[in-house]
């Protein structure tokens, strides 16, 4: 019976440290929300959420540092609570490297099944942020020097009760 109970403090121990191991360090950028964002996605208003793989780009009035966020319908869902995906449209790698004639940085855009970020050529999973291919060619300055993104996508937590979405930190 002992060694029963060993085996499985070993277990729980192994596997609480292998789920708090993360593959990427935490990103020094990500903005943060100062309160949740509520939508409802069954609205007309946002139609392209109404099937999955459909996106919508979502902006707020709220004084925030995030360039607005592309809420995602995931096809990989298990069950409703896990239906959608939100990133911020700011690249998580050196954010303000570049901007437009009135000083604006730029905004990642989707291009499906990808959201780009055309200021340093760094392509990521809409499916789950993570970091698919980064070229160096324009680099912005001081991106690290093998031209790998450093951070995937910044991601949002999401809760969908089959009405309501929230979008919290």
């Amino acid at each position: 019976m002992k060694r029963a109970t060993l085996h499985l403090l070993i277990l729980i121990c192994a596997a609480t440290l292998l789920n708090g191991c993360q593959k990427y360090p935490e990103n020094p950028n990500r903005p943060i929300l100062p309160y949740p964002i509520t939508i409802y996605p069954n609205q007309m208003q946002y139609q392209q959420l109404h099937t999955i793989g459909g996106w919508e780009y979502i902006t707020s009035e709220m004084e925030s540092t995030s360039r607005g966020i592309i809420v995602f319908r995931r096809p990989d869902a298990d069950n409703i609570e896990d239906a959608f995906a939100a990133y911020d449209r700011m690249p998580p790698n050196y954010p303000d490297a570049c901007t437009d004639n009135q000083g604006n940085t730029t905004r990642m855009v989707v291009d499906f099944p990808f959201v780009v970020d055309r200021c340093n050529n760094a392509y990521y999973s809409i499916l789950n942020g993570q970091i698919i291919i980064s070229t160096d060619m324009d680099m912005a300055p001081n991106f690290p020097t093998d031209g790998v993104p450093v951070y995937p996508l910044i991601q949002y937590h999401t809760q969908f009760d089959g009405n309501k979405l929230v979008i919290y930190n």
